[in-house]
């Protein structure tokens, strides 16, 4: 179905008011969106309805509501139930908005990459030069971020040149965990922990009291204390008591949420409730597939 700009205009302001406020939408505030005359969205609307891609609601809270035709209209996808794909502008997150369809534009270059990306929200605050985030997807956990060179009002897309592609592995974090291979005693001294830590090349390590793992201590505890001149304490003096763990069959997207929520490079990993490893911040780092 051929249509013209202002009736794409409408349509797709129709369609994002109406996922905002989830009901029938006034002339009046169409034509405040698309910064037109109230009167000429009023005519086009009649066009529109005899076309089957409005119908009017009557009654004090009527207006307007699209068909399913519109979906169809606007190349778009009518969902049930729908997985917002986040949009960020200059790394704030744009309200109510969602990523209905990227479109690569360009790939063969050897130093750019463009592509197009139909959003269902508003993008009338993007201005050229402005960064955008797009993402995580649902199926593959696609996030992307690039610059945006050019905006079309009428068919609501974004072309931006892609600056970077990060692939987040949807595994459960219990298949990339390291077991306990090193472990450090909790009535073992400073110097024997420091000992332990550099010769196997790591940053920190749980702490072990008999079977059961007590907590957790690291470089950065070790030279603390020694800059205090507390030379004889214990690892189990200086260790930081609070476990932050999480359970195994956690994606392994989520267990970075964790990492940048608790501030902490290293997470000890439950399966039945049981230590079984740990993963730091490096591991995940090593997953994440960059383009």
């Amino acid at each position: 179905m051929e249509l013209t700009p202002i009736q794409k205009e409408i349509l797709t302001a129709l369609i994002n008011l109406y996922r905002e406020r989830k009901q029938a939408i006034k002339g009046e505030d169409i034509a405040e969106v698309i910064n037109r005359n109230p009167g000429t969205v009023r005519n086009q609307m009649q066009s529109l309805k005899a076309l089957g891609l409005v119908e009017g609601v009557p009654g004090p809270k009527g207006g307007y509501k699209a068909t399913g035709e519109t979906y169809r209209a606007l190349c778009l996808f009518e969902m049930d139930k729908e997985i917002i794909v986040p949009i960020k502008r200059n790394n704030e997150l744009i309200p109510n908005a969602t990523a209905a369809e990227v479109s690569f534009t360009t790939v063969r270059h050897p130093d750019l990459c463009n592509a197009t990306v139909h959003v269902l929200g508003d993008i009338k605050k993007f201005d050229i030069g402005d960064s955008i985030t797009i993402g995580p997807t649902p199926v593959n956990k696609l996030i992307m971020r690039g610059e945006v060179i050019g905006r079309d009002d009428t068919e609501n897309t974004l072309l931006f040149i892609i600056q970077e592609m990060i692939s987040l592995p949807k595994q459960p974090v219990k298949y990339y965990v390291k077991e306990f291979p090193i472990t450090i005693p909790a009535t073992a001294t400073i110097q024997e922990a420091s000992r332990i830590l550099v010769e196997n090349k790591i940053h920190g390590a749980p702490v072990r009291d008999k079977s059961a793992i007590v907590g957790i201590v690291t470089l950065t505890d070790i030279g603390k204390t020694l800059a205090e001149g507390k030379t004889s304490l214990k690892i189990k003096d200086i260790m930081t008591k609070r476990i932050i763990s999480v359970d195994g069959e956690l994606p392994l997207y989520e267990v970075i949420r964790v990492f940048n929520k608790e501030k902490v490079g290293r997470l000890l990993v439950r399966v039945n409730g049981e230590f079984v490893g740990l993963i730091s911040k490096t591991d995940v780092l090593d997953k994440i597939v960059l383009y």
